[in-house]
């Protein structure tokens, strides 16, 4: 059965999100903007396995259309199995961006993802985008 988005987010989702912001936070911190996307994502991956989450890096998922499977998407975090992020380094995070982590949430029945850009000065001020389908 699918969840409506009235439903609330399973509380072991949302504990695995909070641990995911944290984990950004931290590698924002010590690196600060200005470094391209790869390096972000790397110590990203470090980060996380450091705070004993499992995670997948460019998970690939098919989309799912009528009686088909169409291969192709591919997440750049999946985080316990539950929570999706997206890291980006750009100057802003644009509806395009939210759109596209929708896209991941819907293609994989998830309900939890995140933007995480980390061009901005601080991350908590503006360059973490949670997204809830």
């Amino acid at each position: 059965m699918s969840q409506g988005k009235s439903e609330p987010i399973p509380e072991e989702t949302e504990e695995i999100g909070r641990r995911v912001i944290g984990c950004a936070i931290t590698v924002h911190r010590i690196l600060g903007p200005g470094f391209r996307e790869p390096i972000y994502h790397r110590a990203f991956c470090l980060e996380l396995d450091s705070v004993g989450l499992s995670f997948e890096c460019e998970k690939s998922v098919s989309v799912p259309y009528k009686q088909w499977a169409i291969p192709g998407h591919r997440i750049d975090l999946l985080v316990g199995g539950v929570v999706i992020v997206e890291v980006k380094v750009v100057s802003r995070v644009k509806d395009l961006h939210k759109r596209q982590v929708v896209s991941y949430l819907k293609a994989t029945n998830l309900r939890l993802g995140f933007v995480m850009n980390f061009n901005v000065d601080i991350l908590k001020d503006g360059g973490i985008k949670r997204v809830v389908r």
